[in-house]
Formats: C-alpha cells, structure tokens, sequence
C-alpha cells in the first residue's frame, strides 16, 4: 500500500492508541487489584506512558502531516472525519509542554492514592494539599488550551469530555432544569406520600450472591464475558480497551440494589465501547464520541430500561432466587416501588432520576467556581453542604457523604461532571425514539431480550463512533437536536401518571 501522509497518520494514532490501551489498564489495575505499596512505581508507570503519548502527539512533522492529509481527494467521509478528531486531539496536546503533562499525571495518580484514604477516614484535610497540586496544574492545563483554542479555561476543559461543549449552553439547559424540578420533585413527594410505602427488603445480601446476580444480568444486557470482566473498587467505573472491558461495582450487605444498579449502569458504558466500529478500533474516529453520549448508553440501561415495571418482572425471579427470598416485598410491583422511590440524598451514584440532576447541577457550579478562583480548595466542604442544602434541602453530615464521595476531581477530571445531566436527557430521548420505532420493545425487556435495544444503540450510536458530532448523532437518531421536555415528560410519565 502507498505510504501517504494520511497512512503515515493512521499509523502514529495506532501505536499512540496501544500506549493509551496499556495506561487505561494500568490505571484499572490501580483502582481495582494494585496494593497500597504500588502507588509510587505505579505514578511513574503512568507518568511515563502519559508523556511518551505527549510526544507522539506533539512530534514536529505532525503539522505538516495533518495539513498535507486534507488536501488527499482520495478519502472516504470516515477518514475525513478521523483526520478532524486526529486534529482535535493535536490542537489540544500541542497546547501544554512535556513536563506540564508528566506533572499532572504524577499530582493526580498522588491525590488520587490519598483520596482513598480520606474518604475512608472523613479527612478532606488530610487530601487538600495534593488536591491543591492537581487543582493548580489543572488551571495552568485549562489556561494554555484556552489560549489556544480561543474559548474559556474552564470550556478548554470541557472539551476534552464534551468536544464543543460551551459553559454557556449548559447554563441555559441547568437554568431551565433547577426551575423545573423544585416544584417537580414536591409533587412527586405529594404523590409518593398518598400511596403505600414499599416493603422493604430485609437482608443481608451475601456478597457472593450478589457477584451472581450482577454477573446474571450483565448477560442478560448483552455483556460479553470473552472481552471484559466485573471486579470490585471504591468507586464503581467502566475501564480498560474496547476488546477487554474492565467494570468494577462496590457492595454492601444490606442493600443489593445499590451495587446491582451500578453494574448495570456500567454495563451499559461496557456495551458502547464493545459497539464501536472494529475496523477504526484504533483511530479517533472510532472512539466514543464523547462523555454525554457515554453516560447516556449507562443511564439508558440504568434508569430507562431497568427501572422499568417490565425489566422488574422479568427480574423479580431471578433476584428471588438469588436470595432464596419470597414474598410480597419481592414482587415485580413492590420492587419497582422501590426502585422508583423518590427520596433526596447525600450520595450521587445512588441518587434517584429525579434528584440526580441536583447533584451534578451542585458540582458542575462548583468545579466552575473553583476552575475560575471565585473559590478556595479550603471552603469545599462548606460551599457543598450549603449547596446541596439549597437544591435538595439536606446538610451532609460529614465529607465522606460530601465532597470526599466522588474521584473525579481527584484523579483530575475537571469538566466531566455536567455530562452526567446531559447524558440523562440524551438517554431520555434516545429511549423514546427506541421505543418509537420498535413497538415491541417493552415487551422484550420484559422476557429479558435486549437483543432489540442493543440492535438499536449499535445501528443508531453505538456504529457511529466518531464520525459526526453528538448533536448531529442525537438528531438523526431521534429527529431533532438534545429537547430537555423528552427529559421532563419521561419524569412526568414515571412519576406524576403511571398508577
């Protein structure tokens, strides 16, 4: 085959893509199997990789590479659209100098080693100093892309997870939706409050058992045991390479729905990865085409599809038989109750729909606050308790249940926490178009067959990778750009009219 500036790009991005595959392995590892002792030589392994990638990306002839590539009349629209992402990714790397990105990975994977502890113990002040570090390299990062890109620092963040995604178009949609769902969420209080309240159900819940469980229905969803594994960290995550997808969950022996729906949710980033186009496995192009649409595939399988009454029936037995439990708190009906149960809390990744938006609404204004130094690191915890206090009307008793519960500012991922409001819309209205075009569809479900959605996901997104933007994947996915009323009516639906 000709060697052409295109090719010669194709092939940097394969090998820069391996190096990338090996890093997200390692950092599975870390979260996952690696003992305490390995945090230094796992700093340095990461550090190392991270600035080998910096350098492929930043090589001199890159320039003249990316130019030369766009002017070949010989390239189909998929290899147009990898040589815009390869650009994407270079405008970004060419931004920030080797030793800016090998400090950043040393501060965060650092911050993040002693976050563990932290939480464990309630100590945000034992964390501040090397979450000042990241804080700081995350600005000076934020800056220098800024500059290049010609939009905010905190937008230069941003695009590295929602690629054009703009601070301001995500003020208007979180104006809209805080307006909403105060006056929402107390009538669905009223609503709950004048019905039975579910039985609850008694455990514990053996671990083992609910290992069984997860690992059931991950099948059921369509989880491919072959290329991926279910293992245990401290916060539940989707990681590794789309040929061996790694997801992890958490468990408590007295409540099995937690762990089970937070398998599910990453099964759900599991089976876009496993969905994304084998032959550009390896170029931009074919990676997922940013965090919205990730976290739309979890919360589609999470909060749409299986928290349904028809996904609920078809479970009940299976979580019955889990259990050796039996009766009227384990029917489908008492269990969707359950599921469906409204109730403000401390924690995000166990928040129902209808609060969940608060709390990444809380944590996207204080990322932005921090981002742009209208806040100090040290009153984190303050700011957080009066904020989710004003959203939800509830004071967290102490960091661990506030501003110690999350990773992602710890391992440095500034600018990723609004994607989780616009996956749930995305998911929303994905979910209706499904449905829309297969008549069908909740009734597969309910007989455990998500052959029918999963075909859906992967012909409408899954395929699709990053050949287009999210706006122009949504659109011809469901007929019209991302409609935050798909979202509200969804709400309305599940908890104002169903019976």
């Amino acid at each position: 085959m000709q060697k052409t500036p295109y090719r010669d790009l194709e092939a940097r991005f394969a090998r820069l893509d391996a190096l990338e595959g090996a890093s997200a392995m390692l950092h599975w590892d870390m979260s996952a199997m690696m003992p305490a002792g390995g945090a230094e030589s796992r700093a340095e392994q990461l550090a190392v990789l991270k600035t080998l990638g910096h350098a492929m990306l930043c090589a001199p002839e890159m320039a003249d590479l990316l130019g030369a590539a766009a002017t070949q009349s010989d390239l189909d629209p998929w290899q147009r659209a990898n040589i815009t992402e390869m650009r994407r990714r270079w405008v970004h790397a060419t931004a920030i100098d080797d030793t800016l990105v090998e400090a950043l990975s040393r501060a965060c994977s650092a911050c993040e080693t002693v976050w563990r502890g932290a939480r464990a113990e309630n100590d945000f002040a034992r964390v501040l100093p090397f979450m000042k570090e990241v804080l700081a390299l995350t600005r000076e990062v934020g800056a220098a892309k800024a500059e290049k890109l010609g939009v905010s620092v905190y937008d230069a963040l941003l695009d590295e997870y929602e690629p054009d995604g703009r601070a301001h178009d995500i003020d208007a949609i979180f104006a809209d939706l805080e307006a909403f769902l105060p006056d929402f969420l107390s009538d669905v209080m009223d609503v709950q409050a004048r019905k039975p309240a579910p039985l609850p159900l008694d455990g514990p819940f053996p671990i083992d058992r609910q290992r069984g469980l997860g690992l059931s229905i991950m099948k059921s969803l369509g989880f491919d045991f072959e290329h991926g594994r279910l293992d245990v960290s401290l916060h539940p995550f989707c990681g590794g390479v789309p040929d061996d997808v790694r997801i992890t969950t958490r468990y408590s022996e007295d409540d099995f729905a937690s762990s089970l729906m937070g398998v599910i949710h990453e099964t759900g980033h599991a089976l876009y990865e496993r969905g994304l186009p084998t032959q550009w496995s390896r170029q931009p192009v074919g990676k997922a085409r940013g965090m919205s649409l990730h976290e739309s595939q979890s919360l589609l399988m999470e909060m749409q599809a299986c928290r349904s009454l028809q996904f609920l029936s078809f479970a009940a037995p299976i979580m019955r038989k889990a259990f050796d439990a039996q009766g009227p708190a384990w029917t489908a009906d008492n269990l969707a109750r359950l599921y469906t149960r409204v109730e403000p809390g401390f924690i995000r990744v166990d928040a129902d729909e209808v609060t969940y938006p608060a709390h990444v609404i809380l944590r996207y204004r204080l990322e932005k606050a921090l981002i742009g130094g209208d806040m100090r690191l040290e009153e984190l915890p303050g700011a957080w308790n009066e904020g989710l206090h004003a959203l939800l009307g509830i004071t967290p008793p102490n960091d661990r249940l506030g501003c110690l519960q999350d990773i992602h500012w710890y391992d440095g991922a500034w600018g990723y926490f609004p994607t989780y409001t616009l996956g749930a819309m995305t998911a929303a209205q994905l979910f209706d178009a499904a449905r829309k075009a297969q008549p069908g569809l909740p009734d597969a479900i309910a007989r455990g067959n998500f052959a029918p959605l999963l075909g859906w996901l992967r012909s409408h997104v899954h395929e699709r990778a990053s050949s287009a933007s999210s706006t122009d994947i949504i659109t011809a996915a469901t007929g019209k750009a991302l409609d935050a009323d798909i979202f509200k009516n969804h709400l309305k639906a599940r908890y104002l009219e169903a019976t």
